[in-house]
């Protein structure tokens, strides 16, 4: 797994090793007690991490592709919004253990909380997408839409769609989707929309496809604890507010307008 934190002298990456995951349903159990979470290393800086995944690889070559198609571009999406999700709630999600009888006696089990629901926060047109796939992982979550419109001259973001709740629980997980944090200003938008709802930053997660050095540096010169997972780290913006080389525009392709 490669892990980066961001400053202005650029992107700084050490590994971690896997974790093997499974996941089961369970019908009648006796939960024992109830762990906690979210888990992982204590840091100071943002980390952005990026799963080194053949299927990650593939599905953002069918993205970056600019012959491929509206439907299929809308699947890879979508596909890299499973994988990517999966990456981002690994020692996130909290957890109950317990014991299930099966069929040849009781075994001891773990599964996800499901009175701790994932907030899910899709970004809107190209968010959305990126949850077609993904909310299979998810077993519990809320989804809250809000949507932004980025004017084309000064590439600022307005909100034409809120569906946040009015306050989060200091100890909500959140997750927010977007397949482009080119320039950082919609996202920054909606970090610091949640966070006055009461939620902590280091209990967000944020799921791109691609992402870019401003916005990487926007969010991490206010938000330390926040965690992006991508499936590539792009070199740079271009005078359109569009990450170079990027996918072109995701909503766009995504929605058969490019």
């Amino acid at each position: 797994m490669l892990l980066g934190h961001l400053s202005r002298s650029g992107l700084h990456a050490t590994s971690r090793a896997p974790h093997a995951r499974s996941q089961m349903c369970v019908h009648a159990p006796r939960w024992i007690r109830r762990s906690s979470g979210p888990k992982g290393p204590v840091t100071q800086q943002m980390l952005v991490i990026v799963p080194p995944h053949p299927l990650v690889s593939h599905w953002l070559a069918v993205m970056r592709n600019a012959t491929t198609p509206s439907p299929m571009f809308r699947n890879a999406c979508s596909e890299l919004g499973r994988l990517l999700v999966y990456e981002a709630m690994r020692e996130f999600l909290p957890t109950v253990e317990g014991v299930v009888d099966t069929p040849l006696g009781p075994a001891d089990v773990k599964v996800v909380d499901p009175s701790k629901p994932i907030k899910v926060v899709p970004i809107l047109r190209a968010g959305i997408v990126m949850l077609e796939q993904a909310q299979q992982v998810l077993p519990s979550q809320e989804v809250y839409h809000v949507g932004y419109v980025r004017d084309e001259q000064t590439l600022q973001a307005t909100p034409y769609l809120n569906k946040l709740p009015a306050r989060f629980a200091e100890d909500d997980l959140i997750l927010i989707t977007d397949p482009m944090l080119a320039t950082g200003g919609t996202m920054l938008q909606v970090v610091d929309d949640i966070v006055a709802r009461g939620a902590k930053p280091e209990n967000i997660r944020i799921v791109a496809v691609v992402v870019a050095p401003p916005a990487m540096v926007k969010l991490s010169e206010k938000y330390k604890g926040i965690r992006v997972f991508t499936s590539m780290i792009d070199p740079e913006v271009n005078d359109k507010g569009l990450i170079v080389p990027g996918l072109g525009d995701a909503g766009d392709r995504a929605f058969g307008l490019a």
